[in-house]
């Protein structure tokens, strides 16, 4: 079978749905030495070249016309499948004589368009219908985002299936002694919270920051670090922290690699994520796997990824999310309780086990 896939995601610096591309593809190659794999891209990813059944074909071009281009090709080369782990452009060009399978991770375009960067809501709600109806399978990332689908677009139920994100194995516990350099190197604050994801207005920062803000005179020691790439709106959030008086308690570090994040949530008191709507959430499952307790919403996707294992609270709430940090400081034994919970609850999450999901799928087709 020849089976092409659009891995233009996984490369350069990966947020949630490039690492999602990256890391099924990669473990789905590791699975899979007997299909013929055809990996679309607009430049060079590295990660890729040790596979002997996988071709990685470079396509120029910008915008709709990359995905033109692409679908032209993955014509011509006779496709079997087409894989389409982030977008849903391709899908929606083929011919239903080429079998389709697409990732949903969320819905935010069509529930919270306000909350999202206004090109990304028209393309979704240009090309995502049309490929949900062409799709022969649709992936979810989670049941929550399946329920979304389902009530959102009139489709067969039957061909929406759930492969939830993982984890990969470079996240996990380290030992004290091996955090110092890493520390030291980079000038961290000793005691802190962390937070993880885009700088936009979904991820809630603002909050997090007015939930800091009550606690920060009463914990003078504590500062709160900010990792993520900056999005739509991120000017926003230098202005709550100034607003708020707190340029020297909290420390925006932007992009970081994996090995960086590891460290960080090793280090971390706990992390706080209080997005207002995930299809997912990859942060609280890494935070997890490496013992790090987490703090998250109540809404979306959270409970299912966190289980019993976190602590939740309302996104809109500041002196909810002020409380459980509260509560992390000053009870010992409970973040003790969460980190053990929260290692065991990441083990159920693998890309070895998703990819295995997504061959599967691929054989029945």
């Amino acid at each position: 079978m020849k089976i092409a896939i659009d891995i233009r995601a996984a490369g350069g610096e990966r947020a949630g749905k490039g690492n999602y591309a990256f890391s099924i593809v990669r473990n789905l190659l590791l699975k899979d030495s007997s299909n013929d794999y055809i990996l679309y891209a607009r430049e060079g990813v590295a990660g890729f070249s040790e596979f002997r059944n996988a071709k990685l074909k470079l396509i120029t071009g910008n915008g709709l016309l990359w995905h033109h281009r692409v679908a032209t090709d993955v014509k011509r080369q006779l496709v079997d499948v087409f894989f389409a782990p982030v977008s849903y452009i391709i899908p929606s060009l083929l011919p239903r004589s080429i079998k389709t399978i697409i990732t949903v991770h969320d819905l935010v375009a069509f529930l919270f368009p306000s909350r999202h960067q206004k090109k990304a809501v028209l393309i979704e709600k240009l090309f995502l219908r049309r490929a949900i109806r062409r799709a022969t399978r649709v992936l979810a990332v989670s049941e929550n985002t399946r329920q979304d689908i389902l009530k959102k677009f009139k489709t067969d139920p039957q061909k929406i299936l759930v492969i939830p994100c993982g984890v990969g194995p470079e996240f996990h516990e380290l030992k004290k002694e091996s955090l110092l350099p890493f520390a030291k190197k980079t000038n961290l604050p000793e005691k802190f919270f962390l937070a993880v994801g885009t700088l936009e207005p979904r991820k809630n920062y603002l909050n997090l920051i007015k939930a800091f803000a009550l606690i920060a005179e009463s914990f003078p020691t504590y500062h709160l670090i900010i990792v993520g790439q900056n999005g739509w709106h991120h000017e926003e959030v230098s202005h709550s922290i100034r607003n708020n008086y707190l340029t020297n308690r909290v420390h925006m570090l932007g992009y970081l690699s994996n090995s960086s994040l590891v460290q960080l949530y090793n280090l971390a008191k706990a992390l706080v994520f209080p997005s207002l709507y995930e299809g997912f959430g990859l942060p609280p499952l890494e935070a997890m796997a490496c013992g790090c307790p987490v703090i998250t919403s109540n809404v979306s996707s959270l409970p299912e990824v966190v289980g019993n294992s976190g602590l939740f609270v309302d996104p809109k709430n500041p002196h909810q999310i002020a409380s459980a940090m509260i509560r992390v400081v000053k009870d010992a034994e409970l973040c003790e309780n969460l980190k053990n919970q929260g290692i065991l609850r990441a083990r159920k999450f693998s890309w070895e086990s998703s990819a295995q999901k997504l061959l599967e799928i691929f054989s029945q087709l």
